[in-house]
């Protein structure tokens, strides 16, 4: 069974290989280089110079105005967040919330350890579920998507910005994070700014299309796994599935914002569709944003 995923996994990802440098000048290894900076240096300011780049700290002793200078980090680290919680168990068979996250999860893993990059991994649900330290090289990534394919949860319950805390703890670098969840939680917001703020941030926002359109099927148990307690709803109640709809709407909203706002990239991903070309307009936006900034 695990060589059936990862044969999958792999498929997948020279499906997104050939996309992303099917373009003239498309390059992949840009997708994972150039977003880790470390501090290298100071200057005066210059007119034209970004101003987020000012060190207050060091401006605010009186001898001019300076702002930071930072190069590439050429060891590299992508880092992946997975949400294990109970409910990512929402789906059909095979391609439960869960599955589809560990699927992109090993994708990228491996995309990312091709390009000589280090891979780390956190999955968490109220807690640490795993945790597995930044490392490079081919045998590191298959031990991260073994891990992945065998992960049994303890909790079904989620708390995001204690992962987020987790992360911020035993990441000292600037690193390329990937946050995967469906993001059924509150209070992360102000944890997720500060990992935007230190980090290159990637939100991958997964939902279930019947989180979205619940169909009408008459007076139903709904089993809420993280809070292990059944509830009888009135799915043919329009008002009922409207305000479903909406909910997911507001949430979706909310989150898409507070990522533009703190300059993190988001997408969502139905779990019941392909999710490759989702991947794949990631990266080329991505790549594009880079070189045109480096222009």
């Amino acid at each position: 069974m695990f060589e059936q995923f990862l044969g999958k996994l792999r498929k997948y990802e020279i499906r997104m290989r050939k996309a992303v440098t099917s373009e003239r000048h498309g390059n992949f290894h840009s997708v994972f280089k150039g977003s880790g900076l470390e501090f290298d240096d100071l200057r005066l300011y210059q007119y034209g110079d970004d101003v987020r780049a000012i060190d207050w700290n060091t401006s605010a002793k009186g001898h001019g105005t300076f702002v930071k200078i930072f190069k590439e980090d050429k060891e590299q680290t992508a880092f992946f967040m997975l949400d294990v919680s109970a409910s990512q168990q929402v789906g059909e068979v095979n391609k439960l919330k869960i599955d589809i996250a560990k699927e992109i999860c090993g994708v990228l893993t491996l995309s990312a350890i091709q390009e000589a990059t280090r891979v780390g991994l956190l999955c968490f649900s109220d807690r640490n579920e795993r945790y597995i330290r930044p490392s490079d090289g081919m045998k590191h990534g298959y031990g991260v998507i073994s891990e992945l394919y065998k992960l049994i949860p303890e909790s079904t319950k989620t708390n995001i910005a204690e992962a987020i805390l987790i992360t911020l703890n035993v990441l000292k670098r600037r690193s390329l994070i990937f946050l995967i969840s469906d993001f059924i939680d509150s209070d992360y917001q102000h944890n997720l700014k500060a990992l935007a703020r230190k980090h290159d941030l990637i939100v991958i926002h997964l939902y279930d299309s019947r989180e979205v359109n619940l169909p009408g099927l008459g007076i139903i148990p709904l089993y809420d796994a993280e809070k292990q307690s059944t509830v009888w709803v009135n799915t043919s109640s329009k008002k009922y599935r409207e305000e479903m709809a909406n909910r997911f709407g507001v949430r979706s909203t909310e989150l898409q914002r507070l990522c533009h706002q703190n300059r993190a990239d988001y997408i969502s991903i139905n779990t019941q569709e392909d999710y490759v070309p989702a991947l794949i307009h990631l990266f080329k936006v991505r790549r594009y944003t880079k070189s045109t900034a480096q222009s």
